[in-house]
């Protein structure tokens, strides 16, 4: 299972929301590449990247921050917020990025995300955040009355690469991860699936490697590494012991 290292854009900067709320954010850095960089050289071996303020206006905003990310990088990087269209798809994966996460236009425009899939197999994530069992989008502002689980078997014949799923509730908040809402997502499909949400410590690392043999083949985690109550290092070292 592969530790994922978030960093999330608002305004340039890399910031942590607390429950998906825009007006509760932490500024952690001014320049979001040095962290990619920090991340890298800790030994990650993918980032996980979200223009938050394309998430809520429905288009790219940071894209030349993300540049200087996916440049500094060296290593996959999976990105989401703002990709609504096939002009913005092209541009990003143009630019290096390894992974389109897709979660709003699932909803609003599902054909999008199934030409997507045929466009560029295996490229495709399908991000699903839910408060609750229901699916939340636009920068998690709007909730639809459609369930993680209705929303990912609409695309399970296509070739997706995963699909992240988070818990809003706990996003930011180090609660510890809502592994069994995760463990029953991963069961009932096919397409692999990545945990996000609630990580605090390496005791939740370990506690989330156990459905690994579920189908879960990653965890996105922020606001732990940055506030330093996981340590990335003892986080992939307990990772790679864990699977071999």
């Amino acid at each position: 299972m592969i530790i994922i290292p978030a960093i999330d854009i608002k305004g340039g900067r890399c910031v942590r929301l607390q429950q998906g709320l825009m007006s509760k954010e932490t500024v952690f850095s001014n320049f979001p590449e040095e962290m990619a960089q920090r991340w890298v050289d800790k030994g990650a071996q993918r980032l996980h990247i979200v223009d938050l303020d394309g998430a809520v206006q429905g288009r790219p905003v940071n894209a030349e921050t993300i540049a200087r990310i996916v440049k500094a990088a060296r290593i996959p990087v999976e990105l989401g917020g703002g990709i609504r269209d096939f002009a913005t798809l092209k541009a990003y994966f143009d630019l290096g990025i390894a992974y389109a996460i897709l979660g709003t236009v699932a909803l609003k425009n599902p054909d999008f995300v199934k030409e997507a899939c045929n466009a560029f197999p295996g490229k495709i994530i399908l991000g699903i955040d839910a408060r609750g069992n229901r699916v939340a989008a636009e920068g998690w502002t709007e909730e639809f009355a459609e369930t993680p689980l209705e929303l990912a078997r609409k695309f399970g014949p296509f070739n997706l690469a995963a699909i992240i799923y988070t818990d809003i509730f706990r996003d930011g908040m180090r609660t510890g991860p809502n592994t069994e809402a995760t463990r029953a997502l991963a069961r009932a499909l096919d397409t692999p699936v990545i945990a996000s949400g609630g990580i605090a410590d390496i005791s939740h690392v370990e506690e989330l490697l156990q459905i690994e043999k579920d189908g879960v083949i990653g965890m996105i985690t922020g606001r732990a590494l940055y506030d330093g109550t996981l340590d990335i290092e003892e986080a992939i070292r307990l990772s790679v012991e864990f699977s071999s």
